[in-house]
């Protein structure tokens, strides 16, 4: 516990309307949108700008005080999860758009900016954003940076790691340092800002984003593919790319998902086929045609039993808020959702789900498989139920068998949702106890005191590998 002397001084640097000591007041800030984890903060505070977290951490570093960054909660990983205690900082005051700079194609944001409302102000001076977690509605663009999220669009347009061009960010000394800047080319030293991105707070606080924009794609075009085979669908995903298409969103969604999907969003989507493709092509007028006819032909080759185009914005709109909707679908369906995001190349997208289905039928557990079919990153999606231990048992083994063959098929453990804590055990499947030794001595050399985000990444023990084999 942080003792009142502590809290005083603490509340001398934000002022009272700012610290949340209370218990009620502290609950809502010991869990995130990860199931089974919670911890209670000492405190929660709010600072109104850098120099504020700059005194709070220098007064957390002289009394050993864990420090977790939060946005707005919706890691899937349990990275805000205060573990160990200590206090949470929240960013709703350092909330604003600084700057939009459309000579350099830039805007400097806040880590509090809500994520979509960044992208729609930016797109009404004609410029975008990529990256469009399907969180964006709530999530944060701080939390992005910490978490290096992905989306729909990472296909064709990358992750938040490709955008990040600048930060200004608080280390554990209470130092501040900008790194990178509005430049197209910069290689003085080491490239800290994008060791920062996807660090998830363990190394510094970040306080400030320069962010690169692109010009806004002219128009775009939504199709949907439905197959009777995911083999079938998972070979259309190779050959549109072996075309050379780079759709703008290749997303699959499998039976189970789809079913749920229709039945919250009602749009009528099949519910009696295998598996659906999802594609979207965005550009000049005259490619999107040629690419999404092309892409057409190549799905009804590979055995499509149809391919529907949109035929108007607001169909195309209702296909892709289905899409954004599955984890909201299945989460209706039991009392606990944990959803993954194990990743493999994409030409073992077949593979892998075969693998899935078949390890869910091993441990006796549901799992729904949908995701982002053109960058291999999947997510098999288990509705349970936390007060039923045995299965919770069965659901945990499920997903380390998942890692495991994950990484045997060339793939991650993670490919946008992070490590936190839920992930962290496994870590050492893909990296590697060398992996593992550098990445604690970066830790060490930015935070040698331990505060920044303690249990998160690193776990205090590595599960036993099992290789598994279908």
């Amino acid at each position: 516990m942080i003792s009142p002397q502590l809290i005083e001084q603490f509340t001398a640097i934000v002022g009272p309307e700012n610290m949340i000591t209370s218990n009620a007041g502290r609950l809502v800030y010991s869990y995130d949108a990860t199931p089974n984890y919670q911890s209670m903060p000492d405190a929660v505070i709010a600072p109104r700008n850098t120099n504020e977290v700059s005194s709070i951490i220098n007064l957390c570093r002289q009394h050993k005080i864990p420090l977790v960054p939060r946005g707005s909660g919706t890691n899937l990983a349990a990275g805000t999860v205060p573990s160990e205690g200590g206090i949470v900082l929240l960013f709703k005051h350092m909330n604003r758009i600084l700057e939009l700079d459309e000579e350099n194609l830039t805007v400097t944001v806040q880590p509090g900016v809500v994520t979509l409302d960044m992208i729609r102000a930016v797109e009404k001076k004609g410029l975008f954003y990529p990256p469009d977690p399907s969180s964006m509605k709530i999530s944060t663009i701080g939390g992005n940076i910490n978490e290096n999220s992905g989306g729909l669009r990472g296909l064709k347009y990358g992750v938040t790691r490709d955008y990040v061009m600048a930060l200004e960010a608080v280390l554990p000394n209470g130092d501040i340092i900008r790194t990178g800047g509005k430049l197209a080319k910069d290689v003085a030293g080491y490239d800290l800002t994008r060791l920062l991105v996807g660090s998830e707070g363990t190394l510094a606080i970040i306080t400030e984003a320069t962010l690169k924009l692109i010009p806004q794609p002219e128009t775009k075009q939504t199709m949907l593919a439905l197959y009777n085979s995911m083999d079938a669908a998972a070979k259309s995903v190779s050959d549109i790319i072996a075309a050379k298409i780079i759709p703008a969103t290749l997303e699959f969604l499998d039976r189970p998902t789809l079913v749920a999907v229709e039945d919250f969003a009602k749009i009528g989507l099949p519910t009696d086929v295998e598996a659906v493709l999802l594609i979207e092509q965005d550009g000049p007028p005259e490619i999107v045609a040629r690419d999404t006819e092309q892409m057409a032909e190549i799905c009804r080759r590979e055995g499509a039993v149809s391919v529907q185009i949109a035929a108007t914005e607001a169909e195309a709109l209702a296909l892709t808020t289905a899409r954004r909707s599955a984890l909201s679908a299945l989460a209706r369906l039991k009392p606990t959702t944990i959803l993954e995001d194990a990743t493999v190349p994409r030409s073992e997208i077949a593979r892998m789900v075969k693998a899935i289905n078949e390890i869910a039928e091993k441990h006796q557990v549901r799992i729904a498989t949908f995701g982002h079919a053109g960058d291999g990153n999947l997510h098999p999606t288990c509705p349970t139920d936390a007060r039923d231990h045995d299965e919770m048992e069965r659901v945990e083994a499920a997903f380390a068998d998942i890692f495991a063959k994950a990484i045997e098929l060339g793939g991650t453990i993670t490919g946008e949702h992070g490590v936190g804590m839920m992930k962290a055990p496994y870590l050492e499947w893909k990296m590697g106890p060398e992996g593992i030794a550098i990445m604690k001595a970066i830790k060490q050399a930015f935070d040698p005191d331990n505060i920044m985000n303690p249990g998160k990444i690193f776990a205090k023990e590595t599960r036993k590998r099992v290789v598994v084999t279908q």
